[in-house]
């Protein structure tokens, strides 16, 4: 789960109006209850009549992970109100979602490690867990279909083609320099689409107008934005043990992320040249990790991108405006910052 004290001034639309000391625990026990029930469901759906599916599922269920997806359909959901099933069922469905797309992940990458453990496709191979990672999504839909709700399917529908074509997207682009555009375009289809569409499921179920289901799609987006921009700061600033992989594996992979991209554009010339060697290389041959990270700490790289990350994260917060105040919208408001101040 995230951690962390966060302090949260309110100074704009939406925002709250006293400061407030909220911690992640307070936010995640507000949901507790939904959370473990949530769980539950996953371990019923995530079994299958082969083994080797559900021996897959069941490790990569056991590594944990934060469930700010699930998380945030539900606060949406009750924010607006809604407080029956459909919330638990569609929770486990962006989990399964998630999930599948971690396998198809690494194995793209050729990931050795998942959250500090030997990732899934070196374990039983990547045959196997490609297949695994599909019959997830199947299962994801399949649940999804308990809602007879075509608005879900066609939600659902549109989130794996765009994230289908960012990873697809993303191959094209390794191993070469990208400008920010680029970048946003990648990282809404990867991973900032499926908090959208998180908070669009919460909506859909608590049959929202359409002004407040856009402002929480709006909220999603600019979470999920924010989230990978610290990811992928923390994959080039963090250690091996807090990142459970090696350290700027993203540049090591051959991916331009936004503290790269700002390096590239502000750094001099030996600069530039360092950062692609790397890229060209596909790894630290001619260049060192500690040599980057100087590089990124000198040209001010990691700063700029963690303010772009707090004006996500403050965009969020005004696009909540259009809801009536209630804790469920408070813990929303909360949220952003706790994304920004995680260290892992």
């Amino acid at each position: 789960m995230l951690d962390g004290t966060v302090r949260v001034q309110g100074t704009g639309p939406g925002a709250l109006s006293t400061l407030a000391i909220t911690t992640a625990r307070e936010v995640f026990d507000l949901l507790r209850e939904d959370l473990e029930a949530i769980e539950r469901e996953l371990g019923r759906d995530a079994i299958s009549s082969v083994s080797t599916i559900t021996e897959i599922a069941q490790y990569l269920r056991e590594g944990g992970g934060k469930r700010i997806r699930p998380t945030l359909l539900l606060l949406a959901a009750r924010a607006l109100g809604y407080n029956q099933r459909g919330m638990i069922r569609l929770g486990a469905v962006v989990e399964l979602v998630h999930t599948a797309t971690l396998v198809h992940d690494d194995i793209i990458d050729a990931a050795d490690t998942r959250r500090g453990r030997p990732s899934a496709n070196t374990t039983w191979g990547n045959e196997k867990c490609v297949l695994a990672g599909d019959w997830l999504y199947m299962q994801a839909f399949h649940l999804a279909l308990e809602e007879r709700n075509f608005k879900i399917l066609d939600l659902l529908i549109g989130l794996t083609q765009q994230m289908v074509e960012g990873e697809l997207l993303q191959i094209e682009k390794l191993g070469r320099a990208i400008d920010e555009s680029e970048y946003y375009e990648l990282i809404y289809r990867k991973t900032a689409c499926l908090f959208s569409v998180s908070m669009q499921l919460g909506a859909c179920l608590a049959d929202a107008d359409p002004i407040q289901e856009d402002a929480l799609a709006q909220y999603g987006r600019a979470v999920g934005l924010a989230f990978q921009i610290v990811d992928d700061v923390l994959d080039l600033t963090a250690t091996e043990e807090v990142l459970g992989k090696p350290v700027a594996s993203d540049l090591r992979e051959g991916k331009t992320t936004l503290p790269v991209i700002h390096a590239l554009a502000h750094g001099n010339d030996e600069d530039q040249r360092a950062i692609h060697w790397v890229l060209e290389d596909g790894g630290f041959l001619r260049s060192k990790p500690d040599q980057i990270q100087q590089i990124l700490l000198r040209n001010g790289s990691v700063e700029y991108a963690m303010a772009e990350a707090l004006r996500f994260a403050n965009q969020a917060r005004s696009a909540l405006a259009v809801l009536e105040d209630s804790e469920f919208k408070r813990a929303l408001l909360t949220l952003p910052d706790l994304v920004v101040a995680r260290d892992h």
